[in-house]
């Protein structure tokens, strides 16, 4: 079976079945505009990368992201196009939805099922957007998001089936495509995040941090920004620190802005925010992006893990903790009660309550072997839920299911 998947960014999602199905015998083909990784086995095909929208003027911003949309479903159209000319047709096409990739596939392999990955489904309410306090959207902004959609709306109506990560992230798209859309999440690998008590890590300035030392708290996110809760998270660690006389916080991730806007000021979000606390330079840690490696035995050694999101995608970096038996201090959003029930397999607090934050914090660095069950009910929730290979499993099973139905 030739399997063919189209991301925008490298294999993302589909990293782990994508690895499986060519070990296993398959024929594995990645379509895309840029490549994250290479696999064994797996050929790649990126297409020419198209300029971002424009948006020099008041029609651009509202149809800047659609046609840049259309324009990417056009490279990945005439990829596949010139895929078939040259016998090389796919048996299955599975693809992101969410920049257009797919929105033609159909029109130019009709025969061919084709398998959707629906990751978020933009609305003006109930999610990411008028989330914050000050965010209410004005008209101008309701109608970019409807057309935001417009790419993803398009491909529904054309797969045979899809797949969203959550539950909570399917129930943002329209009713009518919820039927076709089956739950399951890419998985992480249990055997390889996992907790281990001789975890360490070594920090340039040979600083050598580990379970038994100072406690640690930690916070990961791809940037430092307030989509991922991170001011709420910095103004606690300040509060912590002055209660706490040996609490080391490790904030990791990048300075630009992977959601949301800049800080009014300019600059990045780390800056603007340090100004406003005084934290001693020892007890704050910002290694910036690190290695997958470095990030599990950060999770192993954590003795609470900050996780506050919007209502928005849910992170990889939540479910891979969580494996680790880290402590997770979450957000009361819905993403994150969908995996946590506070008090059971972690605590949840109000997305913008750092006193109810800080107060959580210092709750388990005073008596953190209380916890323990959490992290215990915190790993059994991956092991049940999100194991690497059953969601491989599931993942094989839709693609069976939508070949015969095809």
């Amino acid at each position: 079976m030739h399997v063919a998947f189209v991301h925008r960014r490298g294999f993302g999602q589909f990293a782990a079945l994508a690895s499986h199905l060519a070990e296993t015998g398959h024929d594995v083909s990645l379509i895309s505009e840029t490549v994250d990784r290479r696999i064994p086995s797996v050929r790649v095909i990126r297409h020419r990368v198209e300029p971002g929208p424009r948006a020099d003027n008041q029609m651009a911003r509202h149809l800047g992201i659609p046609d840049h949309h259309i324009r990417i479903g056009h490279r990945v159209a005439e990829t596949f196009d010139a895929m078939a000319r040259h016998g090389e047709k796919p048996d299955i096409v599975i693809g992101h939805i969410g920049w257009g990739s797919m929105m033609f596939v159909k029109d130019v392999l009709p025969r061919v099922p084709a398998i959707g990955y629906c990751e978020f489904f933009y609305r003006a309410e109930g999610a990411d957007v008028g989330f914050a306090p000050d965010d209410v959207p004005d008209l101008e902004t309701r109608k970019r998001l409807r057309l935001r959609n417009t790419a993803q709306l398009l491909s529904l109506d054309a797969i045979d089936g899809g797949i969203s990560p959550t539950r909570w992230q399917k129930s943002l798209y329209p009713a009518q495509a919820r039927q076709r859309i089956a739950v399951c999440h890419e998985g992480v690998d249990t055997q390889r995040f996992r907790p281990d008590r001789d975890a360490a890590l070594k920090f340039p300035d040979g600083r050598v941090l580990k379970p038994g030392g100072p406690p640690i708290i930690t916070f990961v996110a791809r940037d430092l920004e307030p989509y991922r809760g991170f001011p709420q998270a910095l103004a606690a660690a300040a509060n912590v620190i002055r209660k706490n006389s040996d609490a080391i916080f490790v904030f990791v991730g990048g300075d630009g802005v992977s959601y949301g806007t800049p800080p009014p000021g300019g600059g990045t979000w780390k800056q603007a925010l340090l100004a406003e606390h005084d934290i001693p330079a020892d007890r704050i840690f910002f290694p910036g992006t690190i290695s997958h490696d470095l990030l599990r035995r950060l999770y192993q050694i954590s003795t609470a893990h900050i996780y506050l999101t919007y209502p928005f995608v849910l992170s990889w970096s939540v479910i891979e903790a969580m494996s680790c038996g880290a402590l997770i201090i979450g957000s009361d959003t819905a993403p994150v009660q969908e995996i946590i029930r506070s008090g059971q397999n972690g605590l949840l607090v109000p997305f913008y309550d750092t006193d109810a934050l800080t107060e959580a914090i210092l709750d388990v660095l005073r008596e953190p072997a209380k916890f323990l069950p959490m992290r215990i009910a915190a790993r059994r929730t991956i092991e049940q839920n999100f194991r690497l290979m059953d969601c491989i499993a599931k993942q094989k099973a839709l693609i069976n299911t939508v070949l015969k139905a095809a």
